[in-house]
């Protein structure tokens, strides 16, 4: 049985792409077989890595017909012989009528959860990247999750607009249990962490949950991204990070380390296997 991971926040431009593309990545480095999908009108996970044959369908056609085969696209990122597979629901709503869609249809917030249980026995994660804006097809990401992700980073606007965005939109679905899709637990990422005091201080405010809007609603992962120029140039190279920076020297954790770290928090269920260096 897989599980599905929805990575969300309600403001943009936080880094949900980057950790699901990097998350998705070194999981199928280490074996796993995994789903990405792209919920984004601005479809920035579907050309994150190479893809030669994209599939005849997307997302689009995903939620409307129910229709699976002919919206998966293999990512050209992971090797022959690799043990893990990686896999893209691409994007392809560029005008967001998709949303409209699911607005107005009965069952439309549930749908993707329904139709992405048929996966279930294909792969063991799926990574649903979501656009920073609440709407319907944020939603219907949300609530097809097993678990949710929302990279924070360490800025005291960033920190409230999580805690009152992200939290606020929880509060709103939690109604839709009724339905069959109860909302998920909710972690926090930090993430582009640097070395500052201020940096320190909020992620340390926030591990104590002494924000009083997020208090008891979220889980901080001891985790942390730092704020590296490895992930950009990674993302420019449409290399996993994990592969870019196999190590670094100094007190900053590498790429891969932290990949290993997320992978490790988030998923303790799953019998990851031993590092394979790329380096």
């Amino acid at each position: 049985m897989s599980l599905t991971i929805t990575i969300c926040s309600t403001k943009g431009g936080v880094g949900k792409t980057t950790v699901t593309a990097n998350l998705g990545a070194y999981l199928a480095d280490r074996g796993c077989r995994v789903l990405m999908v792209d919920a984004d009108i601005q479809p920035t996970l579907s050309s994150f890595f190479p893809v030669t044959e994209p599939a005849e369908a997307g997302l689009t056609q995903l939620i409307t017909t129910g229709e699976t085969e002919a919206t998966v696209t293999p990512v050209d990122h992971v090797p022959q012989d690799a043990r893990g597979s990686l896999d893209l629901v691409m994007s392809n709503d560029p005008e967001g009528q998709l949303q409209n869609w699911i607005l107005h249809t009965p069952d439309g917030r549930v749908r993707l959860k329904t139709i992405l249980e048929a996966y279930e026995d294909l792969y063991d994660i799926i990574l649903i990247d979501t656009q920073g804006a609440v709407g319907p097809l944020q939603d219907a990401s949300v609530l097809a999750a097993d678990l949710l992700l929302s990279p924070i980073p360490p800025e005291i606007l960033s920190a409230r607009e999580f805690a009152r965005g992200t939290v606020s939109m929880l509060e709103r679905l939690r109604p839709m249990a009724a339905m069959g899709a109860p909302v998920g637990s909710l972690y926090g990422l930090l993430y582009r962490v640097d070395r500052t005091a201020d940096g320190r201080s909020i992620a340390d405010e926030l591990r104590r949950e002494a924000y009083a809007p997020s208090r008891g609603k979220i889980m901080i992962l001891d985790t942390t991204v730092p704020a590296t120029v490895a992930y950009r140039e990674a993302a420019t190279h449409q290399v996993p990070v994990h592969r870019w920076e196999p190590r670094r020297d100094g007190p900053t954790e590498s790429g891969a380390e932290t990949m290993r770290r997320l992978a490790a928090e988030l998923l303790p269920h799953l019998d990851i296997p031993a590092e394979v260096d790329h380096g």
